[in-house]
This record gives structure tokens, C-alpha cells and sequence, in this order.
């Protein structure tokens, strides 16, 4: 990853390079992921549909309040992960009241010792960072409560609707576990002080706060909250995959840096983006009023032919 410079951008080859990068990142992340269980049982802690481009991962283990144990984390990596050519968006909701309520704390006992623990932190970071290191958008579809851990789930996905009954909170604090990896995403997506008030106090904040600080999208009656998610989803999917990529990957690079230096990236993006074959059928299409016919591909338009005059320039 560190062989890749911001200058890399610079020549769409560069950025390409990125997004596959991004991808092949998987092969090794799952390694830390892996623990020795029996599948069936693995299988069970979620619900996976896909359907005209949509893939819905459902959490699926009410009775412990979808906690994010090592066993779903390893079934949450596998679900995002699952190759699919025609995959667009990915929607992230759960069964239960619970949205998720972050860490299984049976698992953080002394008894499993340090080197557990590390690997159940470091498992849940390599899930957060695949949502937004993926290429397609993942929106969040919240009912009830996200704490901790689940909470910083709600954080990492790109949208977020939430019903208006929702909650959210990083409680870790009051069991003596301040959520600090939690804190990670909710401090990206939220003003400092509202975050640290949340990771200081562990009181919860209403789906209209949330609302109001960033940490969700949308916030909508009960019975109205699917069908903005599945509206939105839908809505992506009319757009070039290829170009949806271009921009998710640039919208967090960008993210990183100062001011100048994401305009000096961004542009060099929107200039790339116009070599798309898609990006020039999206011009054209708004030109000559009609819907475009998207290939969905990082294929490119061809380099103009070289002039005599440019040759002998040469």
C-alpha cells in the first residue's frame, strides 16, 4: 500500500492500480479473520440475499443482539466479500430490536487472554475498513439500538438510514471498556465534541440527533425506513458502476488530506474520470437528451491519433 503515492493518481493506470489494490487487499485480511468453527453454525449468524444488483446481508442472531463476535465478524467478512459481477450496493440491516450491540463481552474476558482479544479488535478493524475499502456503496438500514462496536458499524457504511426509534451509543465506559475503536469512525463521522460526549458518558442519542450530527443519513417512520433504503440502493444502480468506484475511492482519499492537496488529487480524478468510456457516454447522452447506456467497465476512450506535425515535433 505504501508503494502507492498520491502522485500515482496522476495517470488513470495509477488509479486502476488503486481499486484493484483495494481489492486483492482481502486475500490477506482474511487470514486474521479465520477461527475453527462449524459452518453451519456460522452460516446461521446472518441472512444473504441478492437481487437486481442488491446484496442485503441481514444479522441474524437476535437472541445475542447480532453482537459482533469473532464468529460473525469471520461471516460479516465473508458476505461482503463474495464475488459477484453484477453486485452494485450492499444493504447492512438486522433481526431483532438490536441492530448490533458491538462486542460479545464474553469474549473479552481474562481468561481468553491478550492474544484473543487482539485478534477480535483487530478483525472487527479489518471488517470496518472493507466497507468503506469496497467499491460498491453499503448503506446501513438501522432499527432499534446500535452500541459500541455497532454503532462504529453504522459509522462505516457510506448511508445510513435509520428508523425513528433508533439509538445510538458507545457505552463501553460504563463496563470499564472505553470504545476506542469505535471512536475511530464515530469521531470521522460526527463533531468531536458530540463524539466525545458519547464515548465519556455512554448515553445514548436519539435517531433525530443523529440525524443532526451526521451519523445517519435519514431518518424516517418504522414501516418507511426499507423502502427509502431499497430507493436509494436502486437509485445507484442506474448509475456506471465503474464510476461509482472512481468515486468512492476518491471521496476517501481526498478525506485524508488538506484542503489544496485533495483539489490538486480531485482533479487529476475528474480528468481520469472523463477517459472512461463511461464517462464519456454520460456527457453525451446529457447532450443528445437520451438515458445512457452504461458499460460499467474502466475500459477507456481511445488516445486521439498523433499528427505528422506532432510526430516530427517529436
Amino acid at each position: 500500500m505504501a508503494a502507492i503515492t498520491r502522485s500515482s493518481f496522476s495517470s488513470l493506470g495509477g488509479l486502476f492500480c488503486k481499486l484493484s489494490l483495494r481489492q486483492s487487499l482481502k486475500n490477506t485480511r482474511i487470514a486474521v479473520c479465520q477461527y475453527t468453527s462449524d459452518s453451519k453454525e456460522t452460516e446461521s449468524l446472518t441472512k444473504v440475499t441478492e437481487e437486481n444488483g442488491i446484496r442485503t446481508i441481514c444479522l441474524n442472531n437476535p437472541k445475542k443482539r447480532n453482537a459482533l463476535s469473532l464468529k460473525m465478524l469471520e461471516t460479516l467478512w465473508q458476505d461482503l466479500s463474495k464475488k459477484s459481477k453484477d453486485l452494485r450496493v450492499i444493504i447492512l440491516t438486522a433481526n431483532g430490536p438490536v441492530f448490533s450491540s458491538g462486542h460479545d463481552l464474553k469474549e473479552l474476558t481474562a481468561k481468553e487472554g491478550r492474544h484473543y482479544h487482539e485478534k477480535v479488535f483487530a478483525s472487527c478493524t479489518y471488517v470496518m475498513s472493507l466497507l468503506q475499502e469496497m467499491t460498491v456503496p453499503v448503506i446501513a438500514e438501522v432499527y432499534g439500538l446500535a452500541t459500541a462496536a455497532g454503532c462504529q458499524l453504522v459509522a462505516s457504511c457510506d448511508i445510513a438510514v435509520a428508523s425513528d426509534k433508533a439509538q445510538f451509543a458507545t457505552p463501553g465506559v460504563n463496563v470499564g471498556l472505553f470504545c476506542s475503536t469505535p471512536g475511530v469512525a464515530l469521531g470521522r463521522s460526527v463533531p468531536r465534541k458530540i463524539a466525545m460526549e458519547m464515548l465519556f458518558t455512554g448515553k445514548p442519542i436519539s435517531a433525530q440527533d443523529a440525524l443532526l450530527h451526521g451519523l445517519v443519513s435519514k431518518v424516517l417512520p418504522e414501516d418507511q425506513v426499507h423502502e427509502e433504503t431499497m430507493k436509494i440502493a436502486k437509485k445507484i444502480c442506474e448509475t456506471s458502476k465503474s464510476v461509482v468506484a472512481l468515486g468512492k475511492t476518491s471521496f476517501h482519499e481526498q478525506m485524508k488530506l488538506e484542503r489544496r492537496e485533495a483539489y490538486r488529487l480531485t482533479e487529476a480524478i475528474m480528468a481520469n474520470n472523463l477517459q472512461l468510456i463511461d464517462g464519456q457516454e454520460g456527457i453525451q447522452s446529457f447532450i443528445e437528451k437520451r438515458t445512457p447506456t452504461w458499460t460499467h467497465t474502466m475500459k477507456t476512450i481511445p488516445a486521439p491519433p498523433v499528427s505528422k506535425k506532432e510526430d516530427l515535433d517529436d
